[in-house]
């Protein structure tokens, strides 16, 4: 570093976009991301040993990756080579890369960025490879996307897969200070407003200085109602087809299985909000009660059914009203996995057994010839018998009973778990063949 910091922004000029005015100039003079770029951080460490890695930046929009790759290109005294994977291709990637290769003759190195490197495809991503491995670049990509999703493992093996983190509110605070020292005066917001624009940039800080942008010429104050009707929501950051999507979904699934109503309230709120398919979460809400609820409240199963039908006949917004019942049904119902694991456990010792024949006594017997072979023989029908229970053997002649479906002592399931020991009490002391009764 020289001994002279530079300016914290650049030469002003009223004309270009305040997001640009305001680009830091130095690593120290970036918001929110203290956990990558401190002295003891993984790039501040590259920067003191002046040992470089290729690197993913991973990272909501608006949270500096871009700004980080130039500025630690200008640390490291390398070319900052940016391009984007939106509108690159082979062509373009071949003559950094030889570009790059003349440089390093000269012994000057490469920092190749490549914005949203999620959207080159698998060949693409592999011809990265070479010149990662041998230096001829240091290969920054920046991506909103999961990498483990979209990036290949080889190109995954050769990079340090760096998280941003979205710009929390004290960041989000610093740049409105920043914004009114560049405008050189304060924004026309009262409190309310002043948080409520915090709000609304959700972690975006290039979203919270365009919408500054909006209002600085304003008069004043300007309360939350005003600024609502002044600037654009930001929509929120939710992608149907991705993590997000997935995020979402386990986190709702999550607060329910956690029995906890206003997390699984809020994540329903969530996915709405960010366009999800209300029926996607019905279908979600029927599965969760049969896996995470099932016999522990036989009518969780019921409640998200007629959700479904409710949605179906109402649509939005009315409509989500039922899911979000559903939703309160699910969280405060008691849990029990015990179908889910018994069904589970009797599939795993179906297909070890194979083809074992069901017993002969439990067969239908609609010939003589099955009546000579034993079918139907000694059947008991149980709802004739003195307890309603004839303590047969249902399995196979060549398999020992098991045990598969455990009940918990959760809701309705604690009176099957009474019923079953009384079964099981009846069944050693009745006959496992008593006398002889024809039935079906």
């Amino acid at each position: 570093m020289t001994s002279q910091s530079p300016s914290l922004f650049e030469m002003d000029d009223a004309s270009r976009p305040l997001a640009d005015r305001l680009r830091p100039q130095t690593l120290e003079d970036v918001v929110g991301q203290d956990h990558l770029l401190a002295q003891q951080a993984p790039i501040g460490r590259m920067i003191v040993a002046h040992r470089l890695v290729s690197m993913v930046l991973w990272g909501p929009p608006g949270c500096g990756k871009t700004t980080i790759a130039r500025l630690f290109a200008e640390r490291t005294d390398l070319v900052f080579e940016p391009l984007s994977a939106t509108f690159s291709g082979v062509a373009d990637l071949r003559k950094v890369f030889q570009a790059a290769q003349r440089r390093r003759e000269i012994g000057q190195g490469t920092l190749l960025f490549v914005d949203e490197i999620h959207r080159f495809n698998r060949a693409q991503q592999d011809s990265f490879l070479p010149y990662v491995e041998d230096g001829t670049i240091v290969l920054v990509g920046a991506t909103t996307e999961n990498p483990s999703f979209e990036l290949n493992a080889a190109l995954l093996s050769r990079c340090q897969v760096l998280v941003l983190k979205r710009l929390d509110d004290d960041a989000l605070t610093t740049l409105i200070s920043r914004a009114q020292e560049v405008l050189r005066a304060p924004l026309p917001l009262d409190d309310d407003a002043r948080q409520a624009l915090i709000a609304m940039a959700d972690g975006d800080g290039r979203y919270l200085l365009n919408m500054i942008e909006q209002v600085q010429s304003l008069p004043g104050p300007i309360d939350s109602s005003a600024l609502a009707d002044a600037v654009q929501k930001r929509a929120p950051i939710y992608d149907k087809s991705q993590e997000g999507h997935y995020n979402l979904i386990s986190a709702l699934h999550k607060s329910m299985r956690g029995s906890d109503p206003d997390a699984a309230l809020y994540w329903l709120a969530r996915m709405l909000d960010g366009g999800e398919d209300p029926l996607y979460i019905a279908r979600r809400l029927v599965r969760f009660a049969n896996e995470d609820i099932g016999i522990a409240d036989p009518q969780a199963v019921q409640q998200t059914l007629a959700a479904w039908d409710v949605y179906e006949r109402l649509g939005s917004p009315e409509g989500e009203l039922a899911i979000a019942q559903a939703v309160v049904y699910l969280a405060t119902a008691p849990k029990s996995i015990a179908v889910y694991r018994g069904f589970n456990t009797a599939r795993d010792a179906a297909k070890r057994t194979g083809s074992l024949m069901p017993p002969p006594h439990i067969l239908n017997a609609p010939t003589r010839l099955m009546k000579d072979l034993g079918y139907g023989k000694g059947y008991q029908y149980d709802p004739d018998t003195q307890d309603g229970f004839s303590g047969a053997d249902y399995f196979p002649e060549d398999m020992p009973r098991q045990t598969f479906y455990e009940p918990t002592t959760n809701g309705y399931e604690r009176f099957i778990t009474e019923h079953l020991a009384d079964l099981a009490r009846l069944r050693t002391t009745k006959r496992t063949t008593p006398r002889s009764a024809d039935g079906n």
